[in-house]
């Protein structure tokens, strides 16, 4: 095989490029439209970018096919689109205290060279198909995903108060973990002082899991240094 330098097949190459770029473009503007940290102009390059060099790979070395003891694998630069677009994906998450942002959009970035990957190969209608499912699930999933949160059942919230400054809340964290439950989040309510001058502090922890909540509750009750336990929005120091 001879190579595409200076010769009319190279121009046959354009049409899958010219695809990646509209697909890649419209990836952009949806994610653009909603003011994200990579918008336009990131998505229609990663596409670019990923059509080029799924191009390159098949048809870059063509001209050392005849050379002798040469072989070529041409999934090889595929493979490292796959593991260099996750640095992309990965600088636009971020946590910000107990939030991570970022994660849907770097996502698309990650279809998105998916996307010009299929262009570059050949597969116009897989790259069609993906970037409207892509659509699917970005403009369609949010208002589901509000409709399973109005009907899902409210998870296992415990509150309950202690003597601060004895450990008394990593020997909670350590029965929940015992029991088979999850500790999704542990969020301190507010803290006061006992008649005796010791510190109370009163912390809501947000579980997951099947377990038997009020056996939970009783034996959280039971730990030294806990003086209340309650469920829900019940507040542990009232009596």
């Amino acid at each position: 095989m001879h190579a595409l330098w200076s010769t009319d097949e190279q121009w046959a190459l354009l049409p899958p490029i010219l695809l990646a770029l509209v697909l890649g473009t419209a990836i952009g503007m949806e994610r653009e439209a909603g003011a994200k940290s990579a918008g336009l102009r990131t998505h229609t390059l990663v596409g670019v970018g990923s059509a080029v060099f799924m191009l390159v790979s098949k048809y870059g070395f063509a001209d050392l096919l005849s050379t002798e003891h040469v072989a070529l694998d041409p999934s090889r630069i595929a493979a490292q689109i796959v593991s260099g677009i996750g640095f992309v994906g990965g600088g636009l998450i971020f946590v910000r205290r107990d939030a991570v942002r970022g994660l849907t959009t770097a996502a698309t970035v990650w279809v998105a060279a998916a996307v010009g990957m299929a262009c570059g190969a050949g597969l116009p209608v897989l790259a069609v198909a993906a970037t409207i499912g892509l659509f699917v699930i970005t403009r369609g999933f949010p208002p589901l995903a509000k409709f399973v949160a109005r009907h899902r059942k409210e998870p296992p919230v415990v509150r309950l108060s202690y003597h601060d400054g004895q450990g008394v809340l990593r020997d909670v964290l350590t029965t929940c973990t015992g029991r088979g439950w999850i500790v999704v989040r542990v969020a301190v309510d507010r803290e006061t002082v006992s008649e005796e001058g010791q510190r109370i502090a009163v912390v809501t922890l947000l579980l997951d899991g099947r377990g038997d909540l009020p056996d939970l509750t009783a034996e959280l009750a039971e730990l030294p240094g806990v003086r209340s336990t309650a469920t829900g929005a019940e507040d542990p120091l009232e009596e």
